[in-house]
């Protein structure tokens, strides 16, 4: 999958910002039919960054959501700032 149609769009709730703010962990609503595997190259072509982990789940209302966690070296705060997600 081309990386654009996988990430749909950074969430920003009170949940994701205290992930991003607490664990170096970024959260992004993705396509349905997206793979970790599919995630991890998006997020990694896009944002430029080194990702530790992926956990991805499908919520109530039926969206795919993916918490990606960075490496150590990146840092959530500064890559959400730099690409306008905060």
């Amino acid at each position: 999958m081309e990386p654009n149609k996988v990430i749909l769009y950074p969430l920003m709730g009170e949940k994701a910002t205290l992930l991003r703010e607490k664990s170096n962990v970024l959260t992004f609503i993705v396509d349905k039919k997206a793979t970790k595997k599919d995630v991890k190259e998006a997020v990694e072509t896009l944002y430029k960054i080194t990702i530790q982990e992926i956990n991805v789940m499908v919520t109530s209302e039926g969206l795919k959501k993916a918490h990606v966690r960075l490496s150590p070296k990146d840092s959530a705060e500064e890559v959400a700032s730099h690409f306008g997600i905060i």
